[in-house]
C-alpha cells in the first residue's frame, strides 16, 4: 500500500485518530513527491514539521526511478492530472502497491490501479 499525500496531512490533523491508527498499523509506503509536496508546504507549521519528519523516518520512501518518470509521463499524455499524483500512481503502478489516498477520483480509470479511500465512510474505527 502506497500512501497519497492528502492521507499523511490529514492524520496529522486531530479529527482523525482511527486513520492515524490504521497508518500506524502498516507498513507505510510513500512516493519520494509525497515527502516534497507535505515537507515543502511554505506554511507548515514548526511542530507539524517534527511530525512529518518522524513519520517519513519510519516510512519505506520509494525513489522517482526512470520507469516511474516514464510511467507519469503516459499518465499525463492520456489525462489531465496533476504532476505529484501522476508521479504516486506511476510509483504505485511500478512496486504493485494499491493506493490510499482521500481522493480516488483523481486517479479513476487508471488500468491496473486500485485506488481505495480508507475515509469513504468516516474515520475508521
Amino acid at each position: 500500500m502506497i500512501l497519497d499525500s492528502n492521507l499523511i496531512i490529514l492524520a496529522a490533523t486531530p479529527a482523525y485518530p482511527g486513520l492515524r491508527r490504521l497508518i500506524g498499523g502498516l507498513n507505510p509506503v510513500v512516493s519520494a513527491i509525497s515527502l516534497i509536496e507535505v515537507l515543502g508546504y511554505h506554511k507548515l507549521a514548526p511542530n507539524l514539521k517534527v511530525d512529518f519528519e518522524q513519520f517519513f523516518q519510519g516510512a519505506r520512501i520509494e525513489p522517482i526511478t526512470d520507469a516511474i518518470v516514464a510511467g507519469a509521463i503516459s499518465l499525463r499524455q492520456v489525462r489531465k492530472m496533476s504532476l505529484g499524483d501522476a508521479i504516486i500512481a506511476a510509483t504505485a503502478l511500478e512496486f504493485g502497491h494499491e493506493l490510499y489516498t482521500h481522493n480516488p477520483k483523481d486517479f479513476s480509470a487508471i488500468a491496473g490501479l486500485v485506488a481505495i479511500d480508507p475515509l469513504a465512510s468516516g474515520d475508521p474505527p
